[in-house]
């Protein structure tokens, strides 16, 4: 049996981890993941030694279907906190799963995991590498409890590629914190949140073991444009959001005060209800620049309108940011 690279990202607040999450932290150090269970309706979260030995029963019912250990499977659970798990329902669930593996799955799986979610999601890029096609596909859900580090989100990708465990770790930490750790919906994170991605090295391209070996941007690439677009479209289906808005920040000192800017103006509550009534007042956009503590001169800035989907500001010492706006307002921007 092949075996794959897997790298695994979990929630960073430490005061409360979910059943499944304190088990995969374990079963991760196997190095040879083969499988991943995951049921939702249930996130099997704050039910002490009853749903630890649930989510171990989870993975040995799966290995043993598959032939595997059971340190080999990783569980995940989403849904209801504070409820134990039916574990009849679960148990009849894995058969059928099992009996129903398939190559043609992945729509199957990404509906299966919703919870409150509105919509599948999903996508799958195929790229080449010296001479070599591999595909880079990832699903994931969320709608509900989202903020920066992590959130009530689920996110598997998957690849063929041919990569060095530690590369592949050290890549997709990087990526995460640049994607799922960017997003936000109503400020609140979960005990379950989780992402990972398995690579299976199948493609057959030669192996890439640092960033100076063939195929390593343009699939650094992919996998970065993947989950980008996963944390999207997992901040577009926000429970009762009617708009999408982007933050880009360029030109900062520092990649942190990007971020700082960037986060700060997507969470401010102000200036979301600014968007949403179609008259989203600058001056909250300079309030939330002004309170993100990035290292900036905010009595240099200039705030001007663009076509109403778009601001302009410049900061002395932060260069020119740009913020996008998916939304068409009705009013134009005053300044």
């Amino acid at each position: 049996m092949r075996k794959r690279r897997f790298q695994l990202l979990f929630l960073q607040k430490i005061w409360q981890k979910a059943a499944p999450i304190i088990l995969d932290i374990e079963h991760v150090k196997n190095k040879n993941t083969q499988a991943i269970v995951i049921n939702s309706g249930n996130a099997n979260s704050c039910t002490g030694d009853t749903g630890l030995a649930n989510a171990k029963k989870m993975t040995e019912m799966v290995a043993n279907k598959l032939g595997l250990s059971a340190e080999e499977v990783l569980v995940q659970s989403t849904g209801i906190i504070g409820v134990q798990l039916d574990m009849e329902k679960i148990e009849n669930g894995i058969e059928k799963v099992v009996e129903n593996l398939s190559e043609d799955g992945g729509i199957d799986a990404a509906t299966a995991i919703m919870t409150t979610d509105t919509f599948v999601k999903q996508i799958c890029l195929e790229i080449e590498i010296a001479g070599k096609k591999a595909k880079v596909a990832g699903m994931c859900k969320g709608s509900g409890m989202i903020h920066p580090n992590m959130a009530t989100m689920l996110s598997f990708t998957v690849t063929d590629v041919n990569i060095e465990k530690s590369l592949l770790q050290k890549m997709f930490s990087e990526i995460a914190d640049n994607t799922f750790n960017m997003i936000s919906v109503d400020g609140d994170t979960s005990t379950n949140d989780m992402a990972c991605v398995l690579a299976n090295g199948l493609a057959g391209n030669e192996k890439i073991v640092d960033e100076n070996s063939a195929g390593y941007d343009e699939f650094k690439k992919a996998l970065y444009k993947v989950n980008e677009e996963l944390a999207k479209l997992i901040a577009k289906d926000g429970e009762g959001a009617t708009k999408l808005i982007q933050v880009t920040t360029n030109g900062a000192k520092t990649l942190e005060d990007a971020k700082k800017v960037s986060k700060s103006v997507i969470t401010s509550s102000l200036f979301k209800a600014a968007v949403f009534g179609g008259d989203p007042n600058w001056g909250r956009i300079l309030c939330a620049v002004g309170y993100s503590e990035a290292d900036l001169m905010i009595d240099k800035v200039n705030i001007f309108s663009k076509k109403l989907e778009m601001i302009w500001f410049k900061l002395q010492k932060m260069g020119w940011h740009r913020i996008l706006m998916f939304q068409k307002a009705e009013k134009n921007f005053k300044g």
